[in-house]
């Protein structure tokens, strides 16, 4: 054979190392998320606030409702008490790390239920636009408007019970308008993209389209604002049991355990009352937020 067809067929070694260099965009976005050293130190901090709330039963023997009566308002006591009990006997500690377990379960249910709630009405919208986008847009605009807060009072005075999936489920209900609206402008703009085109000049059905290749490519910043509704759901449960309008205070919720320090004694001489809660909520949100504006340097397309 001559050598010059040999030389044609037969890729240098310099094409198959670079072809083996080659590396997807998701393996690129994980290596620049490992080297923000601030998101993965958060990641590591929020794994560990889930890991004691999961583990609360090795970390503590006391029961989030057991009252110790014979020790009620009591200072922190190694090893009985760490952090203290409150009024009605209650260990501290069991509230926090058992609260943990409510704030992210709220946290990561109502997420995974908003997330997918918007992607697809957020996709219809933005993929086919006109009239469903118009009548879309027009609900999202109304649940905007929700008086949310209306509601928990109008359910808490209507449920004899409120229980925590009740507000899951109103949360989820009413909270996922903003994310709908932030899913269709990015769909709008995939709509005009060749590969959409392309996707649709060989008849591939719509959800085809949207699942396949548009959701992929706002993959990013869907992560992105995951981690920050998160956050705020956590936020918003301790601000819904400060204001009283939480579940019931028997239930272990870093909230309602900030609602039993509302007590200008309690506020002024026992901080192991109040600070652990306020410190969890606080360091959560913190590591959140880093958390996302790590996925966001990682997946914005400048930095490749």
């Amino acid at each position: 054979m001559p050598a010059h067809l040999t030389s044609s067929a037969t890729p240098s070694p310099a094409a198959v190392s670079r072809r083996r260099t080659v590396k997807s965009p998701t393996r690129l976005a994980l290596e620049r998320f490992l080297r923000n050293r601030a998101a993965v130190g958060s990641l590591v901090v929020l794994c560990l606030i889930v890991l004691a709330s999961l583990c609360a039963p090795l970390l503590t023997h006391w029961d989030p409702s057991y009252q110790d009566l014979m020790n009620t308002d009591s200072p922190p006591v190694w090893p009985a008490h760490p952090l203290g009990t409150d009024a009605n006997g209650i260990d501290y500690l069991a509230r926090d790390l058992y609260g943990g377990r409510v704030d992210f379960l709220i946290g990561f249910v109502d997420m995974a239920v908003i997330m997918l709630i918007s992607i697809v009405l957020g996709g219809l919208a933005g993929f086919y636009g006109g009239w469903v986008d118009a009548v879309i847009m027009r609900i999202v605009d109304f649940m905007m408007n929700f008086p949310f807060l209306l509601l928990i009072i109008v359910l808490q005075s209507l449920v004899p019970a409120n229980t925590v999936w009740l507000l899951i489920l109103v949360i989820a209900a009413t909270g996922w308008a903003n994310i709908t609206r932030f899913m269709r402008g990015l769909f709008l703009n995939l709509r005009e993209a060749e590969y959409v085109l392309a996707a649709r000049i060989v008849g591939a059905g719509a959800w085809r389209i949207i699942l396949r290749h548009m959701l992929p490519n706002v993959l990013g910043p869907l992560m992105v604002q995951a981690t920050l509704l998160v956050a705020n759901l956590i936020f918003t449960e301790a601000a819904l049991a400060i204001l009283g309008f939480d579940v019931p205070v028997t239930v272990p919720t870093w909230g309602n355990v900030l609602k039993g320090a509302q007590d200008f004694f309690v506020l002024q001489s026992e901080p192991w009352a109040w600070l652990p809660p306020a410190g969890l909520i606080f360091l959560t949100i913190l590591c959140m937020n880093f958390i996302s504006d790590g996925l966001r340097d990682a997946f914005d397309p400048c930095f490749d």
